[in-house]
């Protein structure tokens, strides 16, 4: 899971306004998100993001090669 979650996490913020939204939306600073991000509150909080958009969960499953259910089931 932790794998699967960091693959999001990369995808995720690669798209500019994506990564906007997470920062936004979890709170986290771009400081805390490179400290913290093999942390599993972290990663958790990646996945949460991406099961509250259905469209970003899609796109970033497609991008890792994987079916949105494994993203969800990897938190």
């Amino acid at each position: 899971p932790m794998l699967v979650a960091l693959q999001a996490l990369t995808v995720t913020i690669s798209d500019e306004n994506r990564a906007r939204r997470l920062l936004h939306l979890s709170g986290l600073s771009p400081d805390d998100l490179r400290a913290r991000a093999t942390q599993p509150e972290v990663l958790a909080a990646v996945m949460n993001f991406l099961e509250a958009h259905e469209p970003d969960l899609v796109t970033v499953a497609q991008a890792i090669g994987r079916k949105p259910e494994e993203l969800v089931a990897a938190r």
